[in-house]
C-alpha cells in the first residue's frame, strides 16, 4: 500500500511566509541501487547532449530538404521553428509537471517524445509529418532543467555546483557536434540514417535513466495552472512565429505586427493572472528577485550570442569568396571547424566551476562576457585567415561556457529547492528566445547586405552581424554588476 506524507515547508514569497505541502514518494516506489547512482550523472550528460543535438541537427539537411520532400523552403523552414516553439513552450511546463509529480517521469516523457519524432523522421519524407515530428523533439528542452533538479537532489552537495555547470556545457557541446554528426552523415549516406541512428541514442538514454535515475525525493503537489500554461503557450506563439518568419512575411506586414501586438496583450494577461494564482506555473515574485532576474537575462543573452557562433560563422565560412566574404568549404567541412566550440565547452566547464568557487559567481559571469566580447572582435575583423576563424569560435565558445555554467549554479541558491526545475526550465526557455530571436536578427542583416541577384553576402553584412553579438556580451558583462560577489547559501527549502 503507496503511503504519501506532507510535510509542511517554507516557501519565499516577499514580506510573507507561506507554507505548502513537500510530497515525498511513496515508499513502494521503485529504488535505485546505490551502486548504479554513480551513472545518474552520465546518463544525465548524455541525455542533455542528445537534446542539444536534436535542436540543430536539422541545419545542414535545410538546404537539401525541399528537394528531398518536394515542399517549398517556407514550409520546410518549419522542420527547425517547430522544434523551436516546441521545445519554448514545453520547458517550463515540463519544469513545472517534475516539480509536482516527479522529475524522473517527466525526463522520461522527454526522451520519449524525442525518439518517437525521430522514429517519424526515419520512415517517412512527407513534409507535414516530418513538422509534427520535429516538433516532438522539441520537447526535449526540457531534459536540462529537469536532470539539474535530479542532480540536486541525487548528489551530495559538494558535488552538485560542478555537476549542474558541466551538464549545463552540454547544451553548447551537443549544438557544436549535432552539425558536423549530421553534416557526415547527409554528405555519405541517405539523410533518413540520421534520425534512425538519433532513434537508437534516444532509446538508450531513455532506458539508461529509466535504470540509474531514483524516483523524486520531494514534489510539491497541489494542482496544474492549466490556464498559465494555456497563457504562456499562446503568448511565446505569438512572439516567435513572427521572429522566425518576420524575414518571408515582411517586417511591417500586418500579419507580424498583429502577432507582435497579441504577444504583448496575451503576455501582460498571464503576468496577472500568475500574480493572483496561488499555484501558479511560474513564481513571478520570486522570478523577480535581482539574484533570479540577472541569471534569466544572461541566459537570453547568451543564448541569442552563442547561437551567433553557429549560425553567422558556418553561413561564413560555406560562402563563396568569388562573390562576397567566404572561405569557399564544403558543408563537412565548415561544421568541422565548429568543433572547436565543442573542445572550448567541455574543457570551460570544469573551469567555469573552479573560478565560482574560488572567486564567486560575479566574477566567472564577466569573464565570460570578456572572452565572448574578444571572440566576436576577431570575429569582426574582415579578410581574416581560417585559422583565425577557429580561433575566434574558440574564444567566443570559452565565454559561452563559463556563463551558461555558472547560471544554474546561480539559481540553486536562489529559488527552493521545490521550485529548482521550474526555474531552471524559465531560464532555458530565455536561451531558446535569446537563439531565436539571434536567427531572425542574424538573417535580416544579411539580406540587408546580400548582393544583386542573391550571388553573395557582402563583407559588411557577416561584420555587422558579429558585433550585434558582441553588443550582446557588453549587455551581459554590465548586467553582472547586479550579481552577488558570492554564491548565496541553499535555501532552507533543502
Amino acid at each position: 500500500m503507496s503511503v504519501s506524507i506532507s510535510l509542511p515547508l517554507r516557501l519565499y514569497v516577499p514580506g510573507r511566509s507561506v507554507s505548502a505541502p513537500v510530497h515525498h514518494a511513496p515508499e513502494t516506489a521503485r529504488k535505485t541501487p546505490r551502486d548504479l547512482r554513480r551513472f545518474v550523472f552520465p546518463v544525465l550528460a548524455v541525455g542533455a547532449v542528445f537534446q542539444a543535438i536534436m535542436q540543430t541537427v536539422m541545419v545542414p539537411l535545410l538546404p537539401s530538404m525541399p528537394g528531398f520532400t518536394g515542399a517549398g523552403p517556407t514550409a520546410v523552414s518549419w522542420l527547425v521553428t517547430s522544434t523551436l516553439l516546441v521545445g519554448a513552450v514545453m520547458t517550463p511546463i515540463f519544469g513545472r509537471l517534475a516539480d509536482m509529480i516527479g522529475k524522473k517521469r517527466m525526463l522520461l516523457v522527454a526522451f520519449g517524445l524525442m525518439t518517437l519524432g525521430s522514429l517519424i523522421c526515419a520512415l517517412t519524407s512527407e513534409i507535414g509529418l516530418l513538422i509534427l515530428a520535429r516538433g516532438l523533439q522539441g520537447a526535449g528542452a526540457a531534459v536540462l532543467p529537469i536532470g539539474m533538479a535530479i542532480l540536486r537532489e541525487v548528489l551530495p552537495r559538494e558535488s552538485v555546483d560542478r555537476s549542474i555547470a558541466i551538464l549545463s556545457s552540454t547544451l553548447g557541446i551537443g549544438t557544436a557536434v549535432g552539425i558536423p554528426f549530421a553534416a557526415a552523415i547527409v554528405q555519405f549516406a541517405d539523410w533518413h540514417l540520421l534520425f534512425w541512428a538519433t532513434a537508437a541514442i534516444g532509446a538508450g538514454v531513455a532506458f539508461g535513466a529509466w535504470l540509474v535515475v531514483p524516483e523524486s525525493k520531494t514534489r510539491t503537489g497541489g494542482r496544474f495552472d492549466t490556464v498559465g500554461a494555456a497563457g504562456l503557450s499562446a503568448a511565446l506563439v505569438c512572439l516567435l512565429v513572427p521572429i522566425t518568419q518576420g524575414s518571408m512575411w515582411g517586417w511591417t506586414s500586418p500579419a507580424v505586427l498583429l502577432t507582435f501586438g497579441a504577444s504583448v496583450v496575451l503576455f501582460a494577461l498571464w503576468g496577472f493572472q500568475q500574480l493572483r494564482n496561488r499555484n501558479p506555473l511560474v513564481d513571478l515574485r520570486i522570478s523577480a528577485r535581482r539574484s533570479v532576474l540577472a541569471p534569466h537575462l544572461s541566459a537570453l543573452l547568451v543564448g541569442f550570442a552563442f547561437y551567433g557562433n553557429t549560425l553567422i560563422t558556418t553561413q561564413l565560412l560555406q560562402a563563396s569568396s568569388a562573390h562576397g566574404a567566404g572561405y569557399d568549404l564544403t558543408i563537412l567541412e565548415a561544421a568541422a571547424c565548429q568543433l572547436a566550440a565543442s573542445f572550448a565547452m567541455m574543457i570551460f566547464a570544469i573551469v567555469a566551476s573552479r573560478i565560482t568557487e574560488r572567486s564567486g559567481p560575479k566574477i566567472t559571469i564577466m569573464a565570460g562576457a570578456l572572452f565572448l566580447l574578444a571572440g566576436y572582435a576577431v570575429h569582426a575583423v574582415p579578410g581574416k585567415p581560417l585559422w583565425a576563424v577557429v580561433v575566434a569560435i574558440f574564444v567566443a565558445a570559452i565565454g559561452t561556457s563559463l556563463v551558461y555554467c555558472t547560471l544554474p549554479v546561480l539559481l540553486l541558491g536562489a529559488v527552493p529547492l521545490s521550485q529548482n526545475a521550474a526555474a531552471n526550465g524559465v531560464n532555458v526557455l530565455l536561451r531558446t528566445v535569446g537563439s531565436t530571436v539571434c536567427s531572425a536578427v542574424v538573417a535580416s542583416v544579411l539580406a540587408a547586405y546580400a548582393l544583386g541577384g542573391g550571388s553573395g553576402i557582402d563583407t559588411a553584412g557577416f561584420v555587422v552581424a558579429y558585433l550585434v553579438c558582441a553588443g550582446c556580451a557588453v549587455v551581459v558583462f554590465v548586467s553582472a554588476f547586479a550579481l552577488p560577489s558570492r554564491q548565496s547559501p541553499r535555501p532552507v527549502a533543502d
